[in-house]
């Protein structure tokens, strides 16, 4: 405890600062989520304490992000919309793909996987992250216009049709579970269609409404209908809210721009009594849990979201490490990645239990945390209790807050969340691939491909297929690398190696020699089968050079098999030359050592090769 208090001063400061720094983006990335600004508070408060109490980074200050709720996001919808719109009926399941989520995440740190983070293709990353950008901004944009689809009575109405089948698929649906359903006789199908009233149509109708107007294809869509029905308070207050962030920030950036955006407009918004959309209601008091994760749970219905549930633990260790790395640069120390997975993993998981969204390590807030004198964990832990002491003690006050000034916020958030870097490297980047008569860069064809995916389809698969095209061309230049440098040639040929050029000159038609420069894997096999077929028939030895071969994959191993197998048929002696440790071991596992090679036919050196070629090759002739 001693060493958590060696810097109570900065500590103090640096976490109130970071706190009323998380304060406005807290509230903001809880209304984006779709649970409302409670829960993005709450998440803010708990995973920020646990997560310095317990995490590998000292500096670090967690909570809500934008890449953690964009996905949230899309989590809360599905799981919404399949409640008959009802989030209360849903959350039990919300809440428990988060602390799934969380638990993933201690799982991860404890298996070791934070040091293979970093491994992660830029590519990726950087289409991922200008497609949250992208995300937020558009949806958004209709908040900002004070625009709600299931408010919209014209938008409404188109739905009430389909609203009525639902319904009524709901009935069969429960009917069948009672056991009650008999298709020769629907009395009781009649009986409770007859009950339903226009408010239950009408409720539908906004669920069916709110859905198909959700995400981005959804709210361009809706767009149009938004640009025709524009709250021109709601859009002074969005405009306003934004125009005093990007202008604060060139008069000082001590005082944060968010901050001083929100209290500016929502004072503006409560002072002159205007007749603004406010925030949901704030509830006061001390977060308890939400037991429901338990007494309600359903393997059932968390099946389907598991894969996301991955998907935000690896995302949540992703942004949490990025941010780690930018800390290690700013204070010259070094954190402990696993263990910063299982302090992020048990704070988000104690926030969903709470009733909060899942966040990860805040750059903008750890920045802010190390500049304003935070050296220690007690600094994220400072930065959570203040955010708890604001909800305990101004919860009333901050249910006054805009919707629109939050909407604001977060399309400033947008912008700033995007990789300029690496959309401003795009141009630049070598062409290295070939599409019909076009020259692309492959990495640019990632991030593209990432961005337009996350955007319009699905974040969750879009990472997935981004990892694995860049992981298929990774492999595809390095079998072209290797199959570049390794050859086989007769050594009258051959550029010699250093240790080749006193070979007998009239041994050097009748020995080959094949140089393996790089690893032997799936990715460069299909070269190397090519070696049997490239040996004439008057060759009566090959040299398989292995110095520079590191490492072979099973692929690779059943590869050398099948050529040693080939050339020996034909009769020709085969030598090995500086063999290594890990395809040693390869080959030994299934007999090419010693049935195909005889250990007496491999060679540490050329030296010894050319002795053993000069003794029995000329003895053979």
């Amino acid at each position: 405890m001693k060493n958590i208090f060696s810097n109570l001063k900065g500590d103090l400061f640096g976490g109130i600062t970071a706190g009323i720094v998380a304060l406005p983006l807290a509230l903001a990335f809880g209304v984006s989520s779709g649970l409302g600004p409670s829960a993005g508070l709450y998440g803010a408060i708990f995973l920020s304490f646990f997560a310095a109490l317990l995490g590998g980074t000292s500096t670090q200050i967690s909570g809500p992000t934008a890449p953690m709720t964009a996905v949230s996001m899309i989590v809360i919808a599905g799981i919404i919309a399949t409640n008959d719109g009802d989030v209360a009926k849903a959350l039990p399941a919300i809440l428990t793909v988060f602390l799934l989520a969380g638990l993933m995440q201690v799982g991860l740190g404890a298996l070791g996987v934070g040091k293979y983070i970093r491994y992660i293709p830029y590519p990726v990353v950087s289409g991922f992250m200008t497609a949250i950008g992208v995300i937020i901004l558009i949806t958004q944009v209709l908040p900002s216009l004070g625009y709600y689809p299931k408010e919209d009575v014209d938008f409404v109405n188109q739905f009430k049709p389909q609203a009525q089948e639902v319904i009524l698929e709901n009935i069969l649906k429960k009917e069948a579970g009672e056991g009650i359903l008999v298709l020769e006789n629907f009395k009781e199908t009649i009986v409770r269609a007859e009950q339903i009233n226009d408010a239950d149509i009408l409720k539908e109708s906004q669920t069916l409404a709110s859905k198909e107007a959700s995400g981005v294809l959804g709210a361009l869509k809706v767009l149009p209908n938004a640009l025709k029905n524009i709250n021109w308070l709601e859009l002074i207050l969005a405009l306003g809210t934004i125009i005093i962030i990007y202008g604060f920030k060139r008069i000082t950036t001590k005082v944060p721009s968010t901050l001083v955006a929100l209290v500016i407009m929502s004072g503006i918004a409560v002072g002159f009594g205007l007749d603004y959309r406010a925030i949901e209601t704030i509830p006061g008091g001390f977060p308890i849990p939400n037991l429901s994760i338990l007494t309600e749970f359903e393997f059932a219905s968390l099946t389907p979201y598991f894969f996301t549930a991955l998907t935000l633990a690896l995302l949540g260790a992703i942004d949490s490490l990025l941010t780690s790395v930018v800390a290690d640069n700013m204070t010259k120390t070094k954190h402990k990645p696993n263990k910063e997975l299982i302090g992020q993993g048990i704070g988000n998981s104690i926030a969903a239990i709470f009733g909060g969204i899942p966040g990860a390590g805040a750059t903008i807030r750890t920045v802010v945390n190390i500049k304003s004198g935070g050296k220690t964990r007690l600094s994220g832990m400072v930065a959570g209790l203040m955010l708890l002491v604001i909800l305990l003690g101004l919860g009333p006050i901050a249910s006054q807050i805009p919707a629109a000034v939050l909407a604001g916020i977060l399309i400033t958030v947008g912008i700033g969340v995007m990789d300029y870097k690496g959309l401003k490297a795009i141009p630049s980047l070598p062409r290295d691939m070939k599409v019909g008569p076009l020259k692309l860069s492959s990495e640019v064809v990632i991030m593209i491909v990432v961005l337009l995916l996350s955007t319009f389809w699905n974040l969750v698969f879009a990472v997935g297929i981004g990892l694995i095209i860049a992981s298929l061309m990774f492999m595809k230049k390095i079998g072209d690398v290797a199959a570049e440098r390794s050859d086989v040639k007769s050594l009258k040929k051959e550029k010699n190696w250093s240790d080749e050029k006193n070979f007998p000159e009239d041994l050097k038609e009748k020995v080959f020699i094949k140089h393996i420069k790089g690893p032997l894997f799936f990715g460069s096999t299909s070269d190397f089968h090519s070696l049997a077929a490239q040996i004439p028939l008057t060759a009566s030895t090959v040299i398989i050079r292995l110095g520079r071969m590191p490492y072979m994959d099973q692929s690779g191993l059943y590869a050398m098999e099948d050529v040693l197998q080939e050339l020996g048929s034909n009769n020709i002696e085969i030598l090995f030359v500086g063999l290594l440790e890990q395809p040693k071991y390869m080959m030994e596992r299934i007999d090419i050592i010693p049935d195909l090679i005889p250990k007496e036919h491999i060679f540490k050196t050329f030296d010894e090769c050319t002795q053993w070629i000069k003794e029995n090759v000329i003895d053979n002739n």
